[in-house]
């Protein structure tokens, strides 16, 4: 088959590799009908979440069952399904408590040929096509996958929808829902929304889904603002020209937001200082927006994290947590409790998931994308791929 296979940092190659096959009762084999790239995607092609060996890339993806194993009940050949992005056995103690991305048995410790650990679990549940750290499981940018725990985690979609309607729910908008939901808004807040990509615009629509009376979203980039503002509309900053902070004070009567929500993460844009302070602390990128939410929220207020964070950072503002009486979650997202409920918002037509798909094309054009999507050029915003 082909798929879209990680080499080394920035050097990602569609070629052709052997079939998946089922390797337990509980496995099925899907074909892929759609996959996307995600700008977690790009923490790997950039290096900054570390994979010393040859993957296939790609967590957001769906398709159509070719074949299950004997302890799948609940699908069979020919249904077409959406995969959430954490590989979750649904039976552990963390999966029991409806905590999918703790799963204790999908990503175990890896031992070497004289029993050894060679490297050591120390991360949350498997995930598709993220590095031997998220349990070394093939991702979906290609044309067949094997998805493990195939009765817990697929869901089958309506007919009546597009693969472009529903494929962002095996990550992007149950990431974004995570993001306001960990927030719990009672109604009528004010929320501002770092980052104009896929996941932040995904946190914009569903703060207006649980109750937000206004949406701000900020970025650097306008062709995201610009998405933003019409995809999920909402009021826009472009932090590259004021200072984001101090506007969303004067917006919000010197208070600052209800809700701020970080879905940049780590690869924020940094100045030369910046990447040569990383280097001396021995740090991954820059937790300048995370300072950026705490700074932004209103005392007491919340502050939810989906941008990645890839290592520990010196000068952790925990003085301003403290100070300002702040809740501060984040992490996966925990796709296989939301997503049903997802599904029925959209069929019932309350959102519209496909209209930040800047990109369409053939598998085989996955390298191209990559350096466009990582470039930030031609507006890209969000890339499917058809194997």
């Amino acid at each position: 088959m082909k798929a879209a296979v990680f080499h080394k940092m920035k050097d990602i190659q569609v070629e052709t590799i052997d079939d998946p096959r089922l390797e337990d009762a509980r496995d099925c084999i899907l074909r892929v009908t759609s996959t996307a790239i995600c700008g977690s995607d790009l923490h790997i092609y950039n290096g900054m979440v570390p994979q010393l060996r040859d993957m296939v890339m790609g967590h957001e993806f769906m398709g159509i069952v070719e074949e299950v194993g004997t302890g799948v009940k609940n699908l069979k050949k020919g249904d077409r399904v959406v995969v959430p992005f954490p590989i979750s056995c649904g039976t552990c103690h963390f999966c029991n408590m409806q905590l999918p991305t703790h799963c204790e048995n999908s990503n175990p410790d890896h031992y070497g040929p004289e029993g050894e650990i060679v490297m050591a679990k120390g991360a949350g549940a498997a995930l598709f096509g993220y590095t031997d750290i998220y349990g070394g499981y093939n991702g979906g940018q290609a044309e067949y996958v094997r998805v493990p725990y195939a009765d817990y985690g697929p869901r089958k979609v309506p007919d009546n929808l597009t693969d472009e309607q529903v494929l962002f729910l095996t990550d992007i908008f149950p990431t974004g829902w995570a993001a306001i939901d960990w927030a719990q808004l009672k109604g009528g807040e004010t929320v501002a929304v770092w980052g104009c990509g896929p996941v932040g615009i995904m946190a914009m629509k569903s703060a207006w889904l649980q109750g937000a009376k206004r949406v701000i979203g900020i970025d650097i980039q306008p062709y995201r603002l610009e998405m933003a503002r019409k995809s999920a509309n909402v009021e826009v900053i472009n932090a590259s020209e004021v200072d984001a902070v101090q506007v969303i004070r004067e917006m919000t009567g010197g208070y600052g937001a209800d809700v701020c929500v970080d879905a940049v993460g780590m690869e924020a844009d940094r100045t030369v200082l910046e990447k040569a302070m990383n280097v001396v602390q021995m740090e991954k990128g820059t937790m300048k927006v995370l300072e950026n939410c705490m700074d932004a929220v209103r005392r007491a207020g919340t502050v939810t994290v989906v941008g990645v964070y890839g290592s520990p950072y010196n000068n952790f503002p925990l003085y301003k947590w403290f100070d300002k009486g702040l809740t501060l979650r984040g992490g996966q997202a925990w796709v296989h409790r939301y997503i049903d409920n997802l599904i029925s918002i959209v069929q019932d037509g309350k959102v519209k998931l496909d209209d930040i798909i800047t990109h369409t094309v053939p598998l085989a054009e996955a390298s191209r994308m990559y350096d466009i999507f990582n470039k930030k050029e031609d507006n890209c915003v969000k890339v499917v791929l058809k194997p």
